[in-house]
């Protein structure tokens, strides 16, 4: 399997998109990568959108993202959430600066955002949010998936083909 040995951080709060972070989590388990959630606390519920339950793996506090090769941010209205924690920022900042694949799908480009990591860079994300994105000096695209060196970037649910399959194989050159 060629994601074997890769370790994946699948960030997760409140009111994620359900299908924005299972379809990914299970793409990338499916080639062999190991996927952890991380939430505010360690063994929390965090229910999706649409009622469907993640639990957390581990705690944001808990992880150190130098033993992981990629994170994953789902959309929904979590990344509101997420982009709060300075926890959460940092691991985002990491992985950048170490250029590890970074994927965000919809509304996770607030996390980036609040990151500070999109100026200059080519992204995508939910419409809703493009001026948002603009604004940070992101240059976006309204495309399925854009892929900007370690940064994948996808619009909404009808692109997580395209876009787990992008990240999956980014990861897999890594």
């Amino acid at each position: 399997m060629r994601l074997e040995n890769k370790r994946v951080i699948a960030l997760v709060s409140a009111d994620f998109e359900d299908l924005e972070l299972w379809y990914p989590v299970m793409r990338l388990r499916e080639e062999g990568a190991e996927v952890h959630l991380v939430g505010e606390k360690a063994n929390e519920t965090y229910m999706g959108k649409y009622g469907v339950p993640a639990v957390s793996d581990y705690a944001f506090k808990d992880v150190d993202p130098a033993e992981y090769d990629a994170i994953l941010v789902p959309g929904g209205w979590a990344p509101d959430k997420l982009r709060r924690y300075p926890e959460v920022i940092e691991m985002v900042r990491h992985m950048d600066e170490q250029q590890k694949p970074i994927g965000q799908i919809c509304h996770a480009g607030w996390v980036l955002i609040s990151a500070k990591i999109l100026d200059g860079r080519n992204v995508t994300s939910t419409p809703g949010i493009k001026d948002d994105m603009e604004n940070a000096g992101a240059i976006w695209h309204d495309e399925a998936v854009v892929i900007d060196g370690h940064i994948i970037s996808s619009r909404r649910p009808p692109d997580l083909p395209p876009y787990a399959k992008a990240f999956a194989d980014v990861l897999a050159e890594q």
